[in-house]
């Protein structure tokens, strides 16, 4: 099996598009094709092996595929704008969490409750 075809398979998986991949890591949305005959550099690959919780090595064809388990702190989580962390870390059915999601994890934490409907609300609203 090929990186790609790796990369499709988990793609798969998390229901999402290999166009959609490469746009969200923030690649060409042809970067993966282009994989089928060329060699990726180390630092794209390791953006996707993070992306999917696998090794690089697992991409590479030299390892089964073993999800590195890394404790994940919800609260950091949570109060982090960076949506690369939202991304890799958290997901609703396989697919990157809306701004509403994100917003009411980010409540949950902060225990407050009466704000989560009115945030929710908003953003439906702002629709």
């Amino acid at each position: 099996m090929t990186i790609f075809e790796r990369i499709k398979e988990l793609s798969k998986k998390r229901n999402i598009s290999v166009k959609e991949l490469s746009l969200q890591l923030g690649f060409s949305e042809n970067l993966f094709y282009r994989w089928k005959t060329t060699n990726p550099k180390a630092e794209d690959l390791a953006k996707v092996a993070d992306y999917f919780n696998v090794s690089v090595d697992y991409l590479l064809g030299r390892a089964e595929a073993k999800p590195i388990n890394e404790p994940i702190d919800l609260a950091e989580v949570a109060n982090s704008d960076d949506d690369a962390v939202w991304s890799r870390l958290l997901s609703s059915g396989g697919r990157p969490l809306t701004e509403k999601d994100k917003m009411a994890i980010k409540l949950l934490f902060s225990d407050k409750w009466d704000e989560i409907t009115q945030k929710a609300k908003d953003l439906d609203n702002n629709k």
